[in-house]
């Protein structure tokens, strides 16, 4: 059965919702997103207008894959087939060029290869991730000074400043940064750890959605790196989403960067799989 594409959060969501909270880990962006589209409204990534999908094996079948595009981000996938990622490219080419493409490395690189088919465009590796999942959440090992607190209003300006930084070093693009910055706060959704008073290190877990919660980002000033600042507050942010409800949470990490990898598995982290993104070009 062909890809069916609406530009309709409310038919995605009553069509493709019960399988997105079914697999949960490996839809997570896709939850997050399309709840955050839901609270502030289409534009809140961008002017374009959003774009979703959902597929079945047979008609009238169940979902069994889905996908959404906010301009002027690239397509992000969702679990599905990797013959389904194929369809979806070759739906996609005849409407406009894209840059791009991520999710789940299977699902992606057949994507791109299907892409690069129809279009004649080069498909290169950006990005190589992994996907963790909680499992029992243990302290570091080697647990740094200070403490955990909730950030709040007085951090507004510093939240800022790190958020920027946090995207300016892996390379992303956070729209709306200020306004996310003053959502996730009010939410209760940053974490800071401090030591002797001063905050050196944030982690954000977001709302518990279909069960999960999703812990970033996670940043340290490059003058308070080494010490331990990240897997406290990582534990600390872990902690409050699983008393928050969650049945999962989850986090990605770059596999170029091992000590994000590691640390995170120290304190109970386990793979659930690789995600890549890839740059289409000429």
């Amino acid at each position: 059965m062909p890809w069916t594409i609406s530009s309709s959060l409310d038919d995605f969501r009553a069509r493709a919702g019960g399988f997105l909270a079914a697999h949960p880990a490996e839809n997570t962006v896709l939850l997050t997103i399309t709840d955050r589209l839901a609270a502030r409204g289409p534009h809140y990534y961008g002017d374009g207008v959003p774009v979703f999908g959902w597929w079945s094996a047979e008609p009238d079948g169940p979902v069994a894959g889905a996908f959404l595009r906010t301009p002027p981000f690239t397509p992000r996938l969702g679990l599905m087939p990797e013959s389904a990622a194929a369809e979806l490219a070759a739906e996609l080419a005849g409407s406009g060029a894209l840059t791009g493409v991520a999710g789940g490395a299977p699902a992606a690189l057949a994507f791109g290869a299907a892409w690069a088919g129809a279009t004649g465009a080069t498909s290169t590796v950006r990005t190589n991730e992994r996907l963790y999942r909680l499992g029992e959440l243990a302290d570091p090992p080697r647990p740094p000074s200070g403490r955990s607190r909730l950030a709040g209003a007085d951090d507004r300006e510093l939240l800022i400043r790190w958020f920027a930084e946090f995207a300016d070093e892996v390379d992303i693009r956070i729209p709306n940064l200020a306004t996310v910055v003053d959502d996730r706060t009010a939410a209760g959704q940053l974490h800071l750890w401090e030591d002797g008073g001063r905050p050196v290190a944030v982690a954000g877990a977001s709302a518990v959605i279909a069960g999960m919660s999703r812990i970033g980002p996670v940043y340290t000033p490059g003058d308070a790196r080494g010490r331990g600042y990240a897997s406290g507050v990582t534990a600390a942010a872990s902690a409050a989403a699983l008393a928050r409800g969650a049945a999962e949470v989850l986090l990605y990490t770059d596999l170029a960067n091992p000590t994000s990898n590691s640390i995170y598995q120290q304190i109970g982290y386990r793979p659930v799989e690789d995600c890549v993104e890839l740059a289409f070009g000429d």
